[in-house]
């Protein structure tokens, strides 16, 4: 699959009526954010756009060559091109980069910054605010202590960091004191009053600092954690992380005095706020009962859910990112949580225990570049309808009327652009396709980590077909069995509906094999259309794994991987809904196994690799920890508590480290 875009099909069947089997159907994945290899062109200027739909000039447009004007391959009206097109011979204009490339990355060149692209990183000098529960047993505390320090260790020395702790109160830590740990307490049973935080901001403490000036005050900080010390049990501890991420965003956008001169200064863009959450919100706004019994508590979470996607909306209009990193025994009560980091465009992950999975990611939440201010335009030929799209972001309406007379783009907000995202699209065909061909365009405009404004204009052509055995032939069993994933997780929001989505699962393929399979000689059945064989795997896969089946135990853990799949990429979403099974072979060499019929074997290692998690297979000849439990080992350290597997394997693993993966050891 391309990391930017993957079509459900090479060619897009003509007739209406099959085309729509809504049981198949078809559509796209798109990756705004992906890699391309090799890098795509770039422009240092401004896009020609057609001045009708809005359309970008692609190679795929008709060029006349005499007079420069250029065609819309989405509406079919001519265009000028200032001259720029004007050239004595076709071959001439494959010079130009946007008529000889798929896709183009326009660096624009707007009012506000005439031609300044600029080179400093301005997420070394963007804050980071930690808002760390305070509501821990002594053993999660002591390796939350530990991920901590390995965290502030992990720092650049132009890194700003802010520390706030929350329980009953809202403490927020003085990096002026630099002989013990100062804060100044807020109370956390309501959202911080102006005054408060006007006496706060502009009082004489220092709450971000940079690193190469307070490293040895953040330490100090976290070692001077203390465990909960009233015999209350977990899920009855008073939290405030509502309270608590107010008061990092009003510290974040409010003046601050640097350490080194003493100046006073705004923060940047890009900022980032993680919460370090062992428990679930439960005192202050945005807050549910400690109990579920409790009378009232579907009007409480109902009204905790719509105060948490506010405060999500609001740090995302501040550009700033919210990440709830979520670890422990207790139930955090995900429904809650997840609107306030999707909402400003941040992620929610559950690990087992503050250790070095946790440590791992919470460094990464610090490094990740997000690009902001993401709007994805998305234009198709006439014959096609998008009718549903799934993914971070949502519809927004944006007037362009003035500039382009009938824009019928699909635009969609993002709330963050990142690499490991894709939108997956639905589309139909309004009537039957005359066209050979149709066309599709995606244009995403954000702000990137250097402040620059791109535009990434990716442009695909598509045959059409009359015969439905080339249509099926044509169709990417990967991407389908993808994009008919994420329709089916959308609708499962709770335990009932995920039963009810795996019957759905099976009505699919009943109905592939009515519509375009065969008739078993001698019987009324249909035989699966052999064109879709992989298909009908992967869709056994998804009825079976993580995401509908009954491997995964709590809610929460089940919210948070549908959230995840939801967003993800298509290549860890394909490895969520189909695991890849590779068999590690004496000498270093790999054999891919089917995942489907697997027995264990006696003398060689099996790996599993399922997106969010590796599964490693060792036989009692292969051990070589004194153990045989099992074990959640975090992949980073695994070389030095496992020597024993080769370089190859580790290799392979290694490769695996960008979704933070755990990795769970079998032994036989």
């Amino acid at each position: 699959m391309s990391l930017n875009l993957a079509h459900f099909v090479i060619q897009v069947l003509k007739q209406k009526k099959l085309a729509n089997v809504p049981s198949l159907g078809f559509g796209a994945l798109f990756s705004p954010g992906g890699e391309i290899s090799p890098g795509p062109q770039i422009i240092q200027r401004d896009p020609h756009r057609c001045h009708n739909c809005g359309a970008y000039a692609n190679l795929y447009c008709k060029i006349l060559l005499g007079s420069g004007q250029w065609q819309c391959v989405i509406c079919q009206k001519l265009n000028g091109s200032e001259g720029e097109y004007v050239a004595p011979s076709k071959e001439e204009l494959r010079n130009l980069p946007e008529l000889s490339s798929p896709i183009i990355d326009y660096i624009q060149i707007g009012n506000k910054r005439p031609g300044f692209i600029p080179v400093s990183d301005s997420r070394m000098s963007a804050p980071t605010v930690l808002v760390i529960d305070e509501c821990l047993d002594e053993t999660h505390l002591q390796h939350l202590q530990s991920s901590l320090h390995a965290f502030v260790d992990s720092l650049p020395p132009t890194a700003r960091i802010g520390i706030i702790l929350y329980g009953r109160t809202v403490s927020v830590y003085d990096f002026s004191e630099e002989l013990m740990a100062s804060a100044d307490v807020l109370p956390g049973d309501k959202s911080p009053t102006r005054e408060s935080l006007k006496a706060l901001i502009y009082g004489t403490g220092v709450y971000l600092s940079p690193m190469h000036a307070s490293k040895e005050v953040a330490h100090k900080i976290f070692s001077s954690l203390r465990p909960f010390g009233l015999n209350i049990a977990e899920s009855s501890r008073d939290r405030c992380l509502g309270t608590a991420v107010e008061v990092a965003l009003a510290i974040i956008q409010g003046p601050s005095a640097e350490m080194s001169r003493g100046i006073i200064k705004r923060a940047g863009g890009n900022s980032r706020i993680i919460a370090c959450a062992g428990g679930p919100n439960t005192y202050g706004p945005g807050s549910v009962p400690h109990s579920f019994s409790h009378p009232n508590y579907p009007h409480m979470e109902k009204t905790a859910l719509k105060w948490m996607e506010n405060l999500g909306r609001e740090a995302h209009r501040h550009n700033t990112v919210v990440d709830i990193l979520c670890a422990g025994t207790c139930p955090v009560r995900i429904p809650v949580l997840q609107p306030l980091a999707k909402a400003s465009g941040g992620v929610l992950v559950l690990h087992d225990d503050f250790g070095e999975a946790f440590g791992v990611n919470l460094q990464r939440a610090a490094s990740r570049a997000s690009r902001f201010h993401g709007l994805l335009e998305i234009r198709c030929s006439d014959d096609i309808l998008i009718t549903q799209v799934v993914g971070p972001g949502e519809e927004a309406h944006v007037d362009t009327h003035e500039t382009f007379k009938n824009n019928n783009a699909l635009c969609i907000q993002m709330l963050s652009v990142e690499e490991t995202q894709s939108f997956a699209l639905s589309m139909e065909t309004k009537e039957d396709i005359k066209s050979d061909c149709v066309f599709f365009q995606f244009a995403v405009r954000y702000a990137n980590v250097y402040q620059a404004d791109i535009s990434r204009v990716v442009t695909v052509r598509l045959p059409t077909v009359d015969s439905v055995s080339a249509y099926l032939e044509s169709v990417q069993d990967e991407v389908a069995a993808i994009l008919m994933a994420k329709r089916t997780l959308l609708r499962a929001k709770n335990h009932s509906d995920v039963m009810d989505m795996r019957g759905t699962i099976d009505e699919r393929i009943k109905d592939i094999a009515l519509k375009f399979g065969s008739l078993v000689p001698k019987s009324k059945l249909h035989q699966f259309p052999k064109e879709l064989s992989a298909l009908s795997e992967l869709l056994f896969h998804l009825r079976r794994g993580p995401l509908l089946g009954s491997i995964v135990g709590h809610e929460d853990e089940r919210s948070v991987l549908r959230n995840l799949f939801l967003n993800a990429s298509s290549d860890l979403s394909l490895r969520m809904v189909a695991p890849r099974c590779l068999m590690h072979r004496e000498g270093g060499t790999f054999e891919e196994l089917p995942a489907y019929d697997l027995a264990m074997q006696s003398d060689t290692a099996v790996v599993l690799d399922h997106g969010t998690d590796v599964f490693i297979w060792l036989v009692s000849d292969l051990t070589f920890c004194d153990s045989l439990k099992l074990q959640v080992i975090e992949f980073s350290i695994l070389y030095v508590y496992c020597p024993g597997i080769s370089h190859e394997l580790w290799v392979y693993l290694l490769s695996l480290s960008l979704h933070g993966l755990v990795i769970t050891f079998v032994y036989s």
